[in-house]
C-alpha cells in the first residue's frame, strides 16, 4: 500500500456528501458497511490514502501543462519589451491586435473542444492540442512582419482553446465537490506562478540577444516553445484518464471511488450519473442555462483585469523609470504574492465548504488596488504605484478559479458538466478580447481606462456573485421542503439521474 505523504494536505472530511457518511468500513469493500438510511459509509484513512494517489499522478502534470499554456500565451508581454515591437516595427494599435486575435478563436473553440474530448480518451487530447500549440509558439520566433505575427497569434488561440476545460472538467471526474477547489487551486496556481516565471526566463533568455543570429526576444518564444512541444508528447504516457481506465487503482478502489462522485449530490439519498455518453441534450441544458451564462459576469470580474495585466504588467512597470530586464524581475514578486493568495483562498473554500466568499473578498482586495491606482497623480510616486499593482492578481486570482470550482460544482451529470465548463470559461476568455484593448500606449503611464473598466468589471462581479448566492440559496430551500417520499413518488430513480442538477435531491453549493 502507497505509503507517500499527499502531495495536498487533507483539509476536511473525506466524507464530502454534507454529513451524510459517518463512521468507518470494513476493510473489505466495496461490500460498504451503511449507515442507518441505508447509504454506504467509507474508512477516511482509506479514502485520503486513494486520493493522494490520484493528486500525485494528476496535479503535477496538469499544473505544469497550465503554466505552459499561460506563459506561452502572455509571453508576447515580455518579447514586446525586448525589442519585438521596434523589431517587427510594431504600432501600439497593432500589438493590442495581436494581443486580441488570440482570443477571438480561444473563445469560439472551447466549447467543440470539450465535445470532442467526451468521445476520445482526455490524455491523447489533451497531448495532441499541447504539441499544436508549443509548435505554433516555437513558429511565433520567427515572425517577420506585424501580418505573420497576426496570423500565428490567431492559430495559437485555436490550438489553445481546448486544454483548461479539458483539464477542469478532468479534475471533476476524479474528485468530490468539497475535494475539487484546493486541486483546483494548485492547477491554478500556474497562472499565478506563470507572471513570475515568464519574467524570469525572459530575463535569463534576453542574454541569448545575437545567438544563432537572432535577436533575443525570438529565443523567448523558441525556447518556451520547445519546451511545451516535449510536454505534450509525454502526457498521454503521463496523465491518467478516468479513473475506470487506469491500471494503478485496484478493481475495489475504483468501486469505491465511483460510489462516493456518484453520491456527491449535496443530500444522502441524491445521486449523479459519472460515466454516462455524451448526448446532444446536454448542449441544450448547458445553452439553455442561465446560471451559466450569468456566471460569465463573475469570470469577467478576472478575465478582463488579470489578461490585460498580463500583457501590460512588464510595461506599467517600465513606466516607472525601471530598465526592461529590471522590470522583466520586479513583475516576479507582484504574481507570488497571487500565488499565495489563490492557495489560501481555495484551501479555505474546501475547508467551510463555501464558494461565495471566496469570490467577493479578493475581488474586494482588488478593488482597493484599482482604486488606488487611479488615484495616484502618476507619473509621482512610483513607489506607491508598484505597491498598489500587487492588489490586482493577489485579488482577482483567488476569485476566478473559485468561480471555476463553483461552476463545475453545480452541474450535473458529466456531460451537461463538461459543456458547462467549457461555455462558461469560453465565454469568460471574451475578457481577453476587452482586456487586450484597454491599455492604451497614448494613456501612458495613468492608464485611465485600463483601471477604470477593470475596476468596473470587478464590481460588477462582486454583485452577481450576490445574487447568484441569493438564487442558489433559495432553491435549495425550496427542495428542503419537498420530502423524500414525495420525491420518489413522482420521479424514477433513472429520471432523477437523467435531472441532474435540476433534480429535487440534488443541492447546489452556495
Amino acid at each position: 500500500m502507497e505509503k507517500s505523504p499527499g502531495l495536498v494536505e487533507d483539509i476536511h472530511s473525506s466524507n464530502s456528501q454534507m454529513g451524510s457518511e459517518k463512521g468507518s468500513a470494513p476493510a473489505a469493500y466495496p461490500e460498504h458497511a451503511v449507515d442507518a438510511s441505508g447509504q454506504p459509509v467509507y474508512d477516511d484513512a482509506e479514502v485520503r490514502r486513494i486520493r493522494r494517489k490520484i493528486d500525485w499522478r494528476l496535479l503535477p502534470m496538469l499544473t505544469f501543462l497550465y503554466l505552459a499554456s499561460f506563459v506561452d500565451r502572455s509571453n508576447i508581454g515580455n518579447a514586446a519589451i525586448a525589442g519585438m515591437n521596434e523589431d517587427l516595427a510594431l504600432t501600439g494599435g497593432q500589438y493590442n491586435l495581436a494581443l486580441t486575435l488570440f482570443f477571438i478563436p480561444y473563445v469560439i473553440f472551447e466549447v467543440p473542444a470539450n465535445i470532442v474530448l467526451k468521445h476520445m480518451r482526455p490524455s491523447w487530447w489533451i497531448g495532441i492540442i499541447t504539441t499544436a500549440w508549443g509548435l505554433v509558439v516555437t513558429f511565433q520566433g520567427f515572425v517577420t512582419t506585424h501580418e505573420e505575427l497576426y496570423a500565428v497569434r490567431f492559430i495559437l488561440g485555436i490550438a489553445e482553446a481546448g486544454f483548461f476545460p479539458a483539464a477542469a472538467f478532468l479534475l471533476t471526474i476524479w474528485y468530490c465537490r468539497f475535494e475539487i477547489q484546493t486541486r483546483f487551486g494548485i492547477f491554478y496556481l500556474a497562472t499565478s506562478s506563470a507572471g513570475a516565471f515568464s519574467g524570469l526566463l525572459a530575463y535569463g533568455l534576453q542574454f541569448m540577444d545575437g545567438l544563432g543570429g537572432k535577436a533575443g526576444w525570438r529565443w523567448i518564444f523558441i525556447i518556451e516553445g520547445i519546451i511545451t512541444v516535449v510536454a505534450g508528447v509525454a502526457v498521454p504516457f503521463v496523465l491518467p484518464d478516468s479513473p475506470d481506465r487506469v491500471k494503478w487503482l485496484t478493481p475495489a478502489e475504483k468501486e469505491l471511488l465511483q460510489n462516493r462522485l456518484s453520491q456527491d449530490s449535496g443530500t444522502a439519498a441524491g445521486k449523479v450519473a459519472v460515466q454516462e455518453k455524451f448526448h446532444w441534450g446536454a448542449l441544450k441544458d448547458a445553452m439553455l442555462d442561465w446560471k451559466i451564462w450569468f456566471a460569465i459576469l463573475i469570470f469577467w470580474g478576472t478575465t478582463v483585469p488579470t489578461y490585460a495585466f498580463a500583457f501590460t504588467a512588464p510595461k506599467i512597470v517600465a513606466d516607472l523609470g525601471y530598465t526592461a530586464a529590471n522590470a522583466q524581475l520586479l513583475v516576479v514578486p507582484i504574481y507570488v504574492l497571487a500565488a499565495i493568495t489563490t492557495l489560501v483562498a481555495t484551501r479555505m473554500s474546501d475547508h467551510y465548504r463555501i464558494r461565495w466568499p471566496f469570490i467577493v473578498f479578493p475581488y474586494c482586495f482588488a478593488v482597493i488596488g484599482f482604486v488606488g491606482l487611479l488615484a495616484i497623480p502618476h507619473p509621482k510616486l512610483p513607489g506607491l504605484t508598484y505597491a498598489f499593482l500587487f492588489f490586482i492578481p493577489g485579488g482577482c486570482y483567488p476569485g476566478v478559479i473559485t468561480m471555476v470550482g463553483w461552476l463545475g460544482a453545480n452541474l450535473a451529470p458529466t456531460s451537461k458538466r463538461a459543456i458547462g465548463i467549457a461555455l462558461g470559461i469560453s465565454l469568460a476568455n471574451a475578457g481577453g478580447l476587452v482586456g487586450s484593448n484597454i491599455y492604451l500606449e497614448q494613456e501612458a503611464p495613468r492608464y485611465w481606462l485600463g483601471y477604470g473598466f477593470s475596476l468596473a468589471c470587478v464590481c460588477t462581479g462582486i454583485v452577481a456573485t450576490l445574487a447568484l448566492r441569493f438564487f442558489y440559496k433559495s432553491a435549495n430551500d425550496k427542495r428542503d421542503r419537498m420530502s423524500e417520499a414525495e420525491i420518489r413518488a413522482k420521479y424514477t430513480e433513472d429520471e432523477l439521474l437523467l435531472l441532474g442538477d435540476k433534480s429535487p435531491l440534488y443541492r447546489y453549493v452556495l
